[in-house]
């Protein structure tokens, strides 16, 4: 019995939600018994019931699966932050069955080469649905210079002039604001959040290096007009008249439902599990923005992050990459 599968489905029954996202099918899990589950399962969502233990127990055929206990046990190994190694687990050894299988037949049966590797290739196109053929995308705006067009949804920067630049925050771009150390860059960022927040959207700051606690404190002093230095000893340097507004500082940062990660371990597989809790914890809000740094070929997006020695990067190759943008991002210019 492959414990991927379990702790899968003991996840799926544990935060359903991650049933509208995940991208394994029923048929590509191995057992018998777990792929009717998960198709009941898949039932279950779409038909607005809940995924969860109480519900599944419901099942007029409970003891195919195990009954209660096996359910329970499922649940035991429910590990929502390792959602995605899971796929990745579940995905690999289905390929794994599958090109057997393939191979197999192919074998009994003297298929050719060539129709041996497009069977093959066929394992690899699981997921076709981020695909839009060129003649389709340009249909959809064939019409466009005579239509009326709905304004895309963005964040603003809390800056007029670079709104007016950048048009924001949007859907599906990357922004990145590099500086030389010591010049504002975490200010900036945490500034660019405050009004994302206050503009509706759920801003999410992975901080690799700095704390919770000096995050809130620059957000306090930025928000509040404190000297940053006075916030060490707020009790002994600030004046009555910024003790009275502290209270309404913390009102007003408080509404911008910004979360603060500050584990200097975090993989980006973490980091899209809890994106992806938030985003049903407050569903009708869009998330915006994460910190991340990456070394250039020194380490890959499943690294542990506490592991890396940035002091190793070639800051003049970095000057480099940005300038050639050789990851093609989306280039925007701050002026001052």
């Amino acid at each position: 019995m492959s414990i991927a599968e379990i702790a899968f489905l003991g996840s799926l029954m544990k935060a359903e939600y991650l049933l509208k996202d995940t991208v394994i099918q029923p048929d590509q899990l191995e057992s018998t018994s777990h792929k009717e589950l998960m198709r009941r399962m898949v039932e279950f969502n779409r038909v607005g019931k809940n995924v969860d233990l109480i519900t599944l127990t419901t099942l007029a055929d409970l003891k195919l699966f195990g009954g209660m206990s096996y359910l329970s046990e499922l649940l035991s190994y429910a590990d929502v932050e390792k959602f995605d190694p899971m796929e990745k687990l579940i995905v690999d050894s289905w390929k794994e069955r599958e090109k057997r299988n393939i191979l197999t037949v192919a074998a009994l049966n003297d298929w050719e080469i060539a129709k041996v590797i497009a069977e093959l290739d066929k394992i690899n196109q699981v997921k076709m649905d981020d695909h839009t053929s060129l003649q389709n995308a340009l249909a959809d705006i064939y019409e466009a210079p005579w239509e009326d067009q709905k304004l895309s949804e963005f964040a603003t920067t809390g800056i007029k002039k670079l709104d007016k630049v950048t048009g924001g925050f949007r859907n599906g771009e990357v922004t990145i604001l590099a500086a030389r150390p010591s010049m504002g860059k975490t200010d900036v960022m945490l500034h660019f959040a405050k009004m994302s927040g206050w503009a509706g959207f759920l801003p999410l700051v992975f901080s690799l290096e700095m704390r919770e606690k000096l995050i809130t404190s620059r957000l306090m002093a930025s928000t509040g007009g404190f000297n940053r230095a006075k916030m060490r000893d707020p009790k002994r340097m600030l004046n009555p008249n910024q003790k009275n507004r502290w209270s309404d500082v913390i009102g007003d940062l408080s509404e911008t439902y910004m979360q603060i990660f500050d584990g200097a371990g975090q993989t980006i597989a973490e980091m899209r599990a809890k994106t992806r809790k938030l985003m049903n914890q407050y569903p009708h809000k869009k998330p915006i923005l994460f910190n991340h740094l990456l070394e250039e070929k020194k380490i890959s997006l499943d690294d542990n992050m506490s592991k890396n020695d940035l002091d190793k990067a070639d800051h003049q190759k970095v000057k480099l990459m940005i300038q050639n943008n050789v990851l093609g991002f989306h280039k925007v210019g701050i002026y001052s």
